[in-house]
């Protein structure tokens, strides 16, 4: 379909791209991947043929379709919603206009949205618009640049379904290696300015990278010691008269010899930023809360009532859910940065809460750099650790020293994560931090936070991001909130467990008239009361084990207790064993809510 032959590319003294070659045929699923800067989205500039090419040749199969959804910004449009993904369409017949629904609820929109104006919605609805005006169109090649940024998690668990069947050709950027490992069947690098195609998952790219550049060590270091022994014979030969024809030959062997190069590489920097101070055992607390928001159109949408929800010290909790179901509006009531309209918010003992969005950076002074924001969260730091921290995040070189008034929205995102970061609360809480990040950021965005101490929340569409860090999933639903141990893996697996048992349940046929149908109900009030009066038991329990930590932790502060090693080491264990019988019971009561 597509075929590049000896591609070259340059903007001044950097060279993108030189010799490059790449074939896309009907069907393939390829990734794009590379450093920042590396010339991706300047490739599928070129391939679209809105840039041209220094030299080599781009040849696309005649009468081939190629759709392409830009990073940001869609073209401006009073269009209403579903007239928006219709538009490619002349004549759309009810089959067409089905397929077009379809999608746009995939893609989160909800059915009273159709008629709604694309110019009353945010940036990010209107890429979603666009998004299923081209899936509709099913061109004959699809160029996604960062498709999944303007998506939460059920709409990209939709779209790489959707991709995973497409019948044509798909080429994407993408920081997000679970939805890259999901659908594509091969990895297209960008190394040494050259195109490079691995068969296979963004993993396996990952391991034949590693053995790719152990491989090319062994040969430099191989070369290195033939170079030196050549340089050796050559300095102790020349000088002789019957030895300097073979001094002069292995010169000029040594002049033609092709030189391996290492590949220069940014490299990885592990980042432990500060520690923060230890919290009480319960962290936050809402109790009785509610919160609404007032509509366009008059009159309110309530999104919690009367929620009663405790976060605990050492949690690191993923919320999910669907789009509008009240995850943004959580954990903006559990960080500080919202007030509910009733009920209670109590913040335990030591609890330092930040709260962080990656449209969250007004606070960030327009007259001073990059660097002296970054400076001025951590002034214990040295600059070069601070640049280094910066530079992780996709800020570099010069571009420390501008003023943050200049900075897109994606830089003063990052800023504001960094600066987070450099001096982090004991309670965080951070709604898509890896949106505007590379794969080498997320990946030192996880380390960071894995070594991270304190209490974590976080909302993101990014499920490689989820499972590397979650030890808890909170399933926001229409207001109701449930708390799952374990990462998202265990979540699903424990959501399609209550499918099927709600769908068998369902297709069971009775087997008796009215009299039996009465003993059902019976013993179905009979097994909810039990429940509830199960529930009553396990936070009761939950209740005297939390009294009793706190009790067994007020002993473990008399600095005298060290003296006796043994009780130091039952106190420990004691804790240890009340800790798991509260996730014990926590996770039982969840399970009993759902049965009912």
């Amino acid at each position: 379909m597509i075929t590049v032959r000896n591609l070259q590319k340059s903007f001044g003294d950097q060279v993108l791209f030189d010799g490059a070659e790449l074939q896309i045929n009907n069907g393939d699923r390829f990734a794009l991947v590379g450093p920042n800067g590396s010339g991706k989205s300047t490739l599928f500039k070129m391939l679209l043929g809105e840039m041209e090419a220094d030299g080599g040749e781009i040849a696309m199969k005649k009468g081939a379709v190629v759709g392409y959804l830009q990073q940001e910004n869609p073209p401006a449009s009073e269009k209403k919603v579903l007239e928006e993904a219709l538009s490619e369409l002349e004549n759309p017949e009810p089959s067409k206009i089905a397929r077009a629904k379809a999608i746009l609820m995939g893609l989160g929109f909800k059915e009273a949205n159709f008629e709604r104006q694309l110019s009353t919605l945010s940036g990010g609805w209107a890429m979603r618009a666009a998004m299923a005006k081209l899936l509709l169109s099913s061109p004959d090649l699809l160029l996604l640049d960062e498709p999944t940024n303007h998506l939460d998690l059920e709409s990209i668990l939709w779209f790489q379904d959707y991709l995973k069947n497409y019948k044509s050709a798909v080429f994407v950027i993408s920081h997000d290696r679970a939805f890259i490992n999901y659908f594509c069947r091969g990895i297209v690098a960008v190394k040494e300015r050259e195109l490079r195609v691995y068969t296979g998952n963004y993993e396996k790219y990952l391991e034949e990278s590693r053995r790719e550049k152990e491989r090319l060590v062994s040969a430099w270091k191989r070369q290195q010691d033939e170079i030196r022994d050549m340089e050796d014979f050559i300095a102790r030969n020349r000088a002789r008269a019957s030895t300097a024809g073979r001094a002069q030959s292995m010169i000029k062997r040594l002049e033609k010899m092709e030189k391996i190069e290492l590949p220069e590489e940014l490299a990885r920097v592990r980042i432990r930023f500060p520690q923060p101070r230890r919290a009480g055992e319960r962290v936050i607390t809402l109790r009785k809360a509610s919160k609404s928001y007032p509509l366009e159109e008059g009159g309110e949408v309530r999104v919690y009532s009367d929620l009663d929800f405790t976060l605990y010290r050492g949690v690191k909790a993923a919320f999910v859910g669907h789009n509008g179901a009240g995850k943004s509006t959580l954990l903006k009531m559990l960080a500080g940065a919202v007030k509910p309209d009733a009920g209670n918010r109590d913040v335990g003992v030591n609890v330092k809460a930040g709260y962080f969005s990656q449209h969250r950076y007004e606070q960030l002074d327009p007259e001073k750099t990059v660097l002296e924001e970054a400076v001025s969260a951590a002034p214990w730091m040295k600059e070069v650790d601070v640049r280094t921290i910066l530079g992780t995040f996709l800020l570099r070189g010069n571009s420390v020293f501008k003023k943050t008034e200049v900075l897109s929205g994606g830089e003063k995102s990052r800023l504001s994560l960094v600066k987070v970061l450099l001096d982090p609360p004991n309670a965080l809480f951070l709604d898509e931090p890896t949106t505007h990040l590379d794969m080498d950021s997320v990946d030192a965005l996880v380390a960071a936070l894995k070594d991270y101490e304190g209490t974590l929340c976080f909302i993101s569409h990014d499920l490689y991001f989820i499972n590397s860090l979650a030890n808890h999933i909170v399933h926001v639903d229409s207001g109701r909130v449930s708390i799952y141990p374990g990462d998202y893996e265990y979540f699903s697996r424990r959501m399609e467990d209550i499918q099927r048992e709600k769908n068998e349940a369902a297709e069971k046929v009775p087997e008796a008239a009215e009299g039996k149908d009465w003993e059902e109900r019976r013993e179905k009030k009979n097994a909810e009361k039990k429940n509830l009066k199960r529930i009553a038991q396990l936070r009761e329990k939950v209740k005297a084990s939390h009294a009793k930590i706190e009790k067994l932790a007020a002993e473990m502060s008399d600095p005298a207790i060290y003296s006796n090693y043994e009780r130091v080491m039952e106190i420990t264990r004691e804790i240890n064993a009340l800790q798991d019988g509260i996730q014990a019971a926590e996770r039982e009561e969840a399970e009993l809510g759902e049965i009912q």
